[in-house]
């Protein structure tokens, strides 16, 4: 909690608490002001999970229009608005560019630096900041506040108080706890009246439970050319063509992810939620059918099957695991299989598996500024606020825009405190 008004000194201290995207993109905002900013973290570095999510491949932002950018965040688009309007994906861009780091569009309209990695990003930010005065403070893990409002952190040196005139907490979700994002803030803030959705997992994969020889056979191999339809509780049918990986325990990967929300909702309201594959995207059922009931000779059904309809490897392991042997040997049943498999998944993976999060700080929680209602001069960004967007460059972009947005509203709170 900020420290009372008479230990204020002339240059504001501002403490940021996180040190990835949003963490540090508000002390950018705020080091701007001319105020004095320490960002700490609990880890032996910054930017730890960003710099492993750029591993294969830093996808920044997204290059479709803004209306339709805007409402992939559902049901938190409204409130997430204002702060992607006032940091869109092409001024993201620009700032990328002021680095010194050029960007491209793929295919999928997905934007990405044209060295296709963090680090060099990551690097040219750090020295930016430090260049502007910004201090960092690694291996501080933080405990909360003390009885006056001074932050506790335990260090290797045993705990500290560091005391200063605005917090931004920019802590993460509840995933890749190994990274720094393990929610151990949520206790801390409940304990202080703050209104905190749960954490869920967010671009997560799912149970199924296979049977032991088909996990040990596929467990790793990609199911490609493949479309997945999922029908809500509301009644609303999403069908979307791609690609996903069979799991050990289950399924993830791009095209899980990107129903992994509705999924998710829909086991914790009816205990397990059925999706359902084709398998052969590009043909009708009518098609399918024909081909399937088609005289194959001396042929077995599965050479028939790959022959006539390239159903082969985990296609067909997919057919075998979920149909019956007269089932299989059915074939009005065998292609309404081909053209619509139901895949039964019980339960998400570990928060800590997840790619995200869902759940944290409600926005009802913060002003329009996000700064906590409950606690004036501390303010929240990034994934630790309640918000959640699939994967495509969206995540990175809502991180970025609301800790611009943190800053912001920290320097207008202190120049009217100071006035």
């Amino acid at each position: 909690m900020p420290a009372s008004p008479s230990s204020v000194v002339a240059t504001p201290v501002v403490a940021i608490i996180g040190g990835g995207p949003a963490g540090l993109m508000a002390a950018e905002v705020i080091a701007a002001s001319g105020a004095r900013v320490m960002v700490f973290d609990a880890m032996p570095s910054v930017g730890r999970k960003f710099l492993l999510a750029g591993v294969g491949g830093m996808n920044i932002t997204h290059s479709e229009p803004i209306g339709p950018f805007l409402q992939r965040y559902d049901q938190r688009s409204s409130a997430l608005t204002p702060l992607i309007s006032a940091f869109t994906p092409d001024q993201l861009q620009a700032w990328i560019h002021e680095l010194g780091i050029q960007t491209f569009v793929g295919t999928s309209g997905r934007v990405f630096p044209k060295e296709m990695k963090a680090a060099p990003l990551l690097r040219a930010w750090l020295h930016r900041l430090k260049e502007s005065g910004v201090s960092f403070h690694v291996r501080h893990r933080w405990l909360g506040w003390d009885d006056s409002g001074g932050l506790r952190f335990a260090t290797a040196q045993g705990e500290q108080i560091i005391k200063a005139d605005a917090v931004v907490l920019a802590l993460g979700g509840g995933s890749w706890s190994r990274l720094g994002s393990d929610g151990a803030w949520v206790p801390l803030l409940a304990e202080r009246g703050v209104e905190i959705a749960p954490l869920q997992a967010s671009n997560c994969g799912f149970d199924v439970g296979w049977t032991p020889i088909f996990a040990d056979k596929f467990a790793g191999v990609p199911l490609k050319s493949v479309a997945l339809s999922f029908t809500s509780a509301s009644g609303e049918t999403h069908a979307k063509p791609g690609e996903f990986v069979v799991t050990q325990t289950g399924i993830e990967g791009s095209l899980v992810y990107a129903f992994s929300a509705r999924i998710r909702d829909q086991i914790n309201q009816q205990g397990s939620a059925t999706i359902y594959v084709d398998l052969a995207p590009g043909r009708s059922l009518e098609r399918v059918t024909t081909e399937v009931a088609l005289p194959r000779g001396s042929r077995s059904l599965s050479s028939h099957l790959q022959s006539k309809l390239g159903i082969t490897g985990v296609k067909a392991g997919l057919l075998r695991e979920m149909l019956s042997k007269e089932e299989f040997a059915n074939p009005l049943k065998l292609a309404r299989t081909i053209k619509a498999l139901p895949i039964r998944l019980t339960a998400p993976r570990p928060l800590d598996e997840a790619i995200s999060t869902a759940g944290g700080i409600t926005f009802e929680a913060m002003d329009r500024h996000l700064m906590l209602q409950r606690l004036p001069g501390v303010f929240c960004a990034g994934e630790m606020l309640d918000w959640e967007a699939p994967t495509g460059g969206y995540l990175l972009t809502a991180c970025f825009a609301s800790g611009r947005a943190a800053g912001s509203g920290a320097v207008q709170w202190l120049a009217q405190k100071h006035t």
